[in-house]
């Protein structure tokens, strides 16, 4: 189920020259790194490229939501830009999914495509607050559906809570990808619903994203190298 690496780094910086001075400080061989809203906005593709060549795998988390057609289109530009993963918002419905689904095959079907359910900033007062009555759980379970099984993506982005029941639901063959972790002990910044990288394994994520943990770290290295001894006593 497993593609190396299972450690994602979520490279949350404001501009390209942060973002590359953390990366010289990060093993590729030991972990892939995320580029989100922010840095891909004020640096750009050429960042993107730039962290390939070092022998990153770039997960572009850029989270596409909007008509079908345009959706696509931006799949497309993602997919030449070589990453290794990318993903969608599975509440953009079936038809948009189905759509960055076969854009991406189209242009490199290597590249993984997974969709977010809900967001780990979100609980159920969140969600009554936009106009949905169900549980986060309850919620995530019908995008899952529309996305794994009806519209063929690769796996979704979901909180570790929610990990284990997708697993039980969905089988083994789906990529979890899971923000949200934090080392026992630390506080969950401006996310609600978080877990330790051990315990989010033994839930069923296949990937998990870290960031303050190991980019705000004195050490990043070490920082790197504790939660991956942490995750291999679950492998």
């Amino acid at each position: 189920m497993n593609e190396a690496p299972p450690l994602i780094v979520a490279l949350d910086f404001p501009n390209r020259v942060a973002a590359e001075r953390m990366a010289a400080e990060l093993d590729p061989h030991r972990c892939a790194v995320k580029v989100g809203f922010e840095l891909f906005v004020a640096a750009g593709p050429g960042l993107v490229e730039g962290l390939q060549a070092l022998g990153f795998r770039v997960f572009l988390d850029l989270k596409f939501h909007d008509i079908p057609n345009t959706v696509a289109g931006a799949c497309r530009a993602a997919a030449r830009l070589g990453v290794w993963m990318m993903n969608v918002h599975a509440s953009g419905g079936l038809e948009m999914m189905r759509a960055a689904h076969d854009a991406v095959r189209e242009i490199r079907p290597e590249t993984r495509l997974i969709a977010v359910t809900v967001l780990t900033s979100s609980d159920a007062e969140t969600l009554r607050g936009i106009g949905i009555d169900r549980s986060p759980e309850q919620q995530v379970l019908h995008l899952a559906e529309l996305a794994v099984n009806k519209a063929g993506l690769d796996g979704l982005v979901c909180s570790p809570l929610e990990a284990s029941v997708l697993r039980q639901r969905l089988g083994d063959a789906p990529w979890l990808v899971t923000p949200g972790i934090r080392p026992g002990g630390s506080g969950g910044d401006d996310q609600k619903r978080v877990m330790t990288a051990s315990a989010a394994l033994r839930a069923g994520a296949s990937h998990i994203v870290v960031g303050r943990p190991i980019t705000q770290a004195s050490d990043p290295a070490a920082a790197v190298a504790a939660i991956l001894e942490e995750m291999a006593k679950e492998a």
